[in-house]
């Protein structure tokens, strides 16, 4: 998309920044070698014009795989792009992808079911380019029963994917969890602590290295970030019974959402929650809760909504953010913020929520996603910055339907909000081939804000008194510590 270096500039400070679609788009990098899809699912169908767009690529250069077409085979028919209709498994993933795949090469994952690990692997071996939008193990690796809960984390799909690092050193770029959340949110937050700074008047040059990343955040006072999101979008056909109605990946949902509740866990908090408990392995940023993320909700703030009550999915950037902004002496950590997400759905969602807690998480048969059926309503994605000199900030995306649809076609408001961000990573990887196994918190956040803002809508930052104890305790006792709002117990259970 054409952009003057006025506009780009206004966008990298986080001004409010909104544009409609136009016909000249600006080719943000090239790539001579093929291009393998996994998966034909909404984000797909809505990242290939944006690929198509911005990326000088062929459409002969690109097939896509997938186990199911979701409806979307005629879209790939109009672009000339080759679809094999496959599943992969196990024991085929090498013998479908090796003839497909060499050096130099570009590996999109956004299928559901295929192991992220093995992929990555065989694409480190090869040589190719790889990026996906979360860490995704084989079927059953979230729900079985024979995992401890402990293993059945976000967490340990983390840890087992940043293990590669060591073997891989090195090698060809590989862009772990960078959709809207994990991805984007990781760009938010760091420019959200560089808005905080200057209106709280730290003067700060922006941080060149990790530690001086959590420096800023430790310096600000920051001592929990809300990943907040408020789906308003809606249809005009009802839920039916037996029907989970939802506007993004019906199956990532529920498989994230009957995982436990995590978080990153902030070296301010007082004690564990009575059902919290500790990995006993790896990085040690990150506690999980005995119970789904589908059924633990917490309270949190965006800007068109205000306080709402949200859900503790687990995410890889809440671990991922807490992580990044640790500081240790030595082997003890003494500055880390408690980062989760904090997410409502779109209503219809929640009906099906409900309806899916009341059967012991067991999938409902019908799946309907909605796009072209949405009649309004907007998807408000931020993070929310709490614990400092100002109270609350929240910076990020107010997309609405009708916006969404004017900048690309196949979308609504939360594929686009997470087609951006996969765009910017294909790209940010193709202009940083060698970096190795990274992840979102590691990347370039201005390169990558700059190539996502044409396509969010209003970005915004907004400052609020709100706290979780805000309005808590008039028709009944609730024990309280009004004295640290942040502590995360106080907000924990709604």
């Amino acid at each position: 998309m054409v952009r003057t270096a006025k506009k780009a500039a206004a966008s990298a400070r986080g001004k409010t920044t909104t544009r409609a679609a136009r016909t000249a788009y600006r080719k943000h990098a090239a790539f001579g070698g093929r291009m393998v899809i996994l998966g034909l699912g909404s984000i797909t169908q809505g990242v290939l014009p944006l690929i198509l767009r911005h990326i000088d690529i062929k459409p002969s250069q690109i097939t896509v795989i997938s186990a199911e077409d979701r409806g979307g085979l005629p879209e790939l028919a109009r672009y000339g792009v080759a679809f094999i209709r496959k599943r992969l498994t196990h024991d085929n993933l090498r013998p479908t992808l090796d003839k497909r795949i060499a050096r130099g090469d570009f590996l999109v994952n956004l299928s559901v079911e295929v192991s992220s690990t093995a992929l990555i692997e065989f694409c480190q071996e090869k040589g190719a380019l790889y990026i996906d939008t979360c860490i995704e193990p084989w079927p059953g690796g979230y729900t079985d029963p024979d995992l401890t809960v402990s293993h059945r984390s976000n967490y340990a799909l983390r840890e087992r994917a940043m293990a590669l690092r060591e073997k891989f050193s090195g090698g060809p770029t590989a862009v772990i969890a960078h959709g809207a959340n994990p991805g984007l949110v990781s760009h938010f937050v760091k420019r959200a602590l560089l808005n905080v700074a200057r209106d709280t008047g730290l003067k700060v040059a922006r941080p060149a290295t990790r530690r001086a990343w959590g420096e800023l955040a430790r310096d600000l006072g920051v001592k929990v970030i809300h990943i907040a999101e408020r789906d308003t979008q809606v249809s005009s056909r009802p839920k039916a019974v037996g029907e989970f109605v939802n506007t993004w990946s019906i199956d990532g949902f529920v498989s994230e959402g009957s995982q436990p509740a995590e978080m990153g866990w902030g070296t301010h908090e007082k004690a564990l929650p009575p059902d919290g408990a500790r990995h006993e392995f790896g990085c040690d940023a990150a506690i999980y809760l005995n119970r789904p993320g589908l059924l633990t909700r917490v309270r949190t703030w965006t800007p068109k909504e205000g306080p709402f009550h949200g859900f503790i999915i687990t995410h890889n950037e809440s671990i991922s953010i807490a992580d990044y902004f640790t500081l240790r002496d030595g082997a003890t950590a003494v500055y880390r913020p408690t980062v989760h997400y904090a997410y409502h759905p779109c209503d219809q969602a929640i009906m099906s929520m409900h309806e899916i807690a009341g059967k012991n998480l067991s999938q409902q048969k019908r799946q309907r996603l909605i796009v072209e059926e949405i009649t309004a309503g907007i998807d408000e994605l931020g993070v929310l910055l709490m614990g400092h000199k100002k109270g609350a900030y929240w910076y990020g995306s107010q997309l609405s339907i009708a916006e969404a649809r004017k900048l690309a076609p196949y979308n609504n408001a939360t594929s686009l909000q997470v087609c951006a961000p996969v765009l910017s990573g294909i790209v940010w990887a193709l202009e940083n081939p060698h970096a190795g196994i990274v992840e979102a918190d590691e990347m370039d956040f201005e390169r990558n804000l700059e190539i996502c803002m044409p396509y969010l809508g209003p970005v915004v930052g907004r400052y609020s008194d709100w706290t979780p104890v805000q309005g808590r305790g008039l028709l009944f006792p609730e024990p309280l510590d009004r004295d640290d709002p942040w502590q995360f117990g106080n907000f924990r259970v709604v």
